[in-house]
């Protein structure tokens, strides 16, 4: 059920009483971290049906992307931005399911490989048809508007050094010009 307030509206009130230098800062901040509740619930609720949450969904995107199939268990918590720990609790879990297997490489038994399976394949493959159609939670937002989220964002996350100013930047303004 809906509030009949905004709570982050009655924080940023009683933050401008208090610390008005600071109540934007506060009101965005707490604004994404409500949002990335939201959305991630969402997306839980939509890939609850394939037995995934979004932390095993992206991992077998990210493999299903990849040119073998396989990743080493470190870069994939590497791409997906993660702790080690997290990643090896996500292909246990994907492994006991068949999603994924676990292999030693060839080349140096000290690295691990995490390949998807043909049943992995198949399942990513239905949950992400789910995921678009459901616009990955944010039906009812227009591209544009998805456009200019991700670039106000990615300023956030290159102020934060999550990658080096010089990667590429597919929602960089360009005089009209798209990429």
């Amino acid at each position: 059920m809906p509030l009949e307030f905004d709570p982050i509206a009655e924080a940023h009130r009683q933050w401008l009483v208090r610390w008005p230098d600071h109540a934007e800062h506060m009101a965005a901040v707490t604004s994404v971290m409500r949002v990335q509740q939201m959305l991630i619930g969402e997306i839980d609720r939509s890939l609850k049906p394939y037995g995934l949450t979004f932390a095993s969904y992206e991992a077998l995107r990210l493999l299903a992307f990849t040119r073998d199939g396989e990743l080493p268990m470190g870069k994939i918590g590497e791409r997906l931005m993660v702790h080690p720990a997290s990643v090896t609790n996500t292909v246990d879990k994907l492994e006991r399911a068949g999603m994924v297997r676990r292999r030693t490489a060839v080349e140096d038994r000290r690295r691990v490989l995490a390949s998807i399976t043909p049943d992995g394949r198949d399942l990513v493959e239905k949950a992400t048809e789910t995921l678009n159609a459901a616009q990955f939670a944010l039906d009812g937002i227009d591209t544009e508007t998805a456009v200019a989220i991700s670039a106000l964002l990615r300023k956030v996350r290159e102020r934060a050094n999550d990658f080096t100013s010089d990667a590429h930047d597919p929602w960089a303004y360009d005089g009209g010009v798209s990429e």
